[in-house]
């Protein structure tokens, strides 16, 4: 687990987790931290919702089951699914857990996240987050485009 005190410099590309299944997070952090992410753990939803607060996130990954009984009890996820899009447009949120089909993009929306992974292809992990984190990025090229030239462009 990363220190409370852990800083995040401007090349690291940091990463959120929030797992009750220990088994899982480490999966999820082996897979995070190859591809080169600087990964921190949340283990309340406390916890999630002060780190998701003051680091911009690149990638976020979340438990089904996170700190809960049921997906209805994931209050981690309600504040994600209710989060202003403008707090959360800068991550790619992932969803595991049993009950999803890997890749099912209405899924996904109904979660409102970018993909959902059945816990059984977590062999997958690495590939899968690569191809969550791509696509994000390419649905949001148009819009950080505009947003960037809105910018640079003085205004008379």
């Amino acid at each position: 687990m990363t220190s409370k005190f852990d800083f995040i410099s401007t090349t690291d590309k940091p990463a959120l987790v929030a797992f009750s299944t220990p088994e899982l997070l480490e999966v999820a952090k082996g897979a995070l931290e190859e591809l080169g992410y600087k990964v921190h753990t949340a283990a309340t939803h406390t916890d999630f919702s002060v780190r998701f607060s003051q680091v911009r996130y690149q990638v976020v990954v979340i438990e089904e089951l996170f700190a809960a009984n049921t997906i209805e009890e994931n209050t981690t996820l309600k504040v994600i699914q209710n989060m202003q899009m403008s707090q959360r447009r800068h991550a790619t949120f992932l969803l595991i857990g049993d009950s999803f089909q890997t890749f099912m993009p209405m899924e996904a929306f109904r979660q409102s996240v970018h993909a959902v992974i059945n816990r059984s292809e977590l062999f997958l992990l690495k590939q899968l987050i690569e191809k969550a984190v791509a696509d994000n990025n390419l649905f949001l090229n148009s819009y950080r485009e505009a947003q960037r030239l809105s910018y640079a462009e003085p205004r008379e």
